[in-house]
């Protein structure tokens, strides 16, 4: 471990070492540590049962009838063309249910009678096979207009078609069809990073005013520099949030390799999954980093932990619209809003690793990592020169008692 023999000072890297050694100890083996690994269980939890009830709800919805209500020679007419057509395009055609068997002469009210709940179906089809009316919500209608269109023709025709058989080839995929799934794969990578930077970047904010409650921020601050605590709390954080991922990450392929589930089953990235997940690992180090030096430095500015949860929302509130942004800029590709993205540091990771699903260009990831972590030098450094000024009021003092603390630090730290 480096050190100046001049001052007696450690170096920026060995001092944040020392802070980041004594946070993760501190975490990591401490009762809290566990109820932390167990956070996400129950939103887990939640989302299958509700996953469950959904599908449930979608089994137990009936597909929309379509009644029909014209004279029984047109109505019979419908109704033998609808038989005629299931075997080819049952699924395209609406359920036929008779709800009128109309005289000569006779007219029927079909809005009326859908307002009035009689019959019990989505939409009415009356008139003539010639000119037939369709009735119902807009939606609706305007989804089954060439199915009726069919349905009448078909009816008006009085004679049975025979449809070719079509032989179906299926090929392993298409260009359209992979780029549709490396889409929903990129969409799904950067909700994820989303969720995992938000949920786990808050621990920053808390360590920090803790220890400013109880003055031990006042004790680092006088044995060391600033820029190394900042620094050196951003990588223990960092390093226990990797430590609570791979915990899950564990889990999770547990329960997939038991229900049979494997990633050759999942929509394959343009750059692979074992680089996509490699970069997934470094932008969320860069992502937890840029927004837990900016946590850091609302943890400068705040005395208590109602002054704390004012100040974080804004920040919570802005990072929810650069992962807006990051998504919308991933549907336009090329654009100068995804360059916008990939340059807005905070967007950047996000922006990023999209585009590695999409793309399978490596240099552009490169230059990107540099890029962020300079931001994360320049936020780092900026957040400590604030809590000098705000906290400290003055640069590190180096007065003999001062000198005391830094020598009983680095004793009970093994420094």
């Amino acid at each position: 471990m480096s050190k100046d023999f001049r001052t007696g000072r450690l170096s920026v890297l060995a001092a944040a070492w020392v802070v980041a050694r004594r946070d993760f100890t501190a975490i990591l083996f401490s009762r809290s540590f566990f109820f932390f690994l167990l956070g996400p269980l129950f939103p887990v939890i939640i989302a299958v049962l509700a996953g469950s009830l959904g599908s449930r709800v979608d089994q137990s919805q009936e597909r929309p009838v379509l009644g029909v209500a014209m004279q029984a020679d047109d109505a019979k007419a419908v109704e033998r063309a609808r038989r005629e057509l299931g075997p080819s395009l049952d699924d395209a055609l609406p359920r036929i249910k008779l709800v009128r068997s109309l005289a000569q002469g006779e007219t029927y009210d079909a809005a009326q009678a859908l307002v009035s709940r009689r019959e019990n179906v989505a939409a009415i089809v009356s008139g003539s096979l010639d000119k037939p009316v369709l009735t119902g919500p807009a939606g609706l209608i305007e989804a089954w207009r060439g199915p009726v269109s069919m349905l009448s023709e078909q009816a008006r025709s009085g004679r049975r078609l025979a449809y070719p058989v079509v032989a179906l080839k299926p090929v392993a995929s298409s260009s359209a069809t992979e780029r549709q799934e490396r889409f929903a794969t990129a969409q799904g990578a950067q909700t994820l990073l989303f969720l995992l930077t938000m949920m786990l970047a808050g621990m920053v904010l808390s360590n920090l005013v803790e220890e400013k409650g109880n003055k031990i921020i006042e004790v680092l601050a006088a044995a060391i520099p600033m820029d190394a605590v900042f620094l050196g709390k951003l990588f223990a954080m960092l390093a226990v949030s990797l430590v609570g991922i791979a915990t899950w990450a564990a889990a999770g392929g547990l329960l997939y390799a038991a229900g049979g589930v494997s990633l050759d089953r999942m929509p394959e990235p343009a750059v692979g999954w074992p680089l996509l997940v490699c970069l997934g690992v470094i932008y969320f180090a860069m992502a937890y980093m840029l927004l837990g030096s900016v946590f850091l430095s609302i943890g400068s500015m705040a005395t208590t932990v109602r002054e704390v949860q004012t100040l974080s929302m804004p920040v919570t509130m802005a990072q929810l619209m650069v992962f807006f942004f990051a998504s919308f800029a991933m549907t336009q590709p090329g654009s100068a809003i995804e360059i916008a993205a990939v340059l807005f540091p905070f967007s950047s990771p996000f922006a990023m690793l999209a585009r590695g699903a999409r793309d399978p260009a490596i240099l552009p990831h490169v230059l990107a990592i540099g890029w962020q972590v300079a931001w994360v030098v320049l936020l780092v450094r900026g957040g400590a020169r604030l809590f000098r000024s705000r906290v400290m009021k003055s640069g590190p003092a180096r007065s003999a008692p001062k000198i005391g603390k830094r020598r009983l630090f680095l004793r009970k730290s093994g420094g």
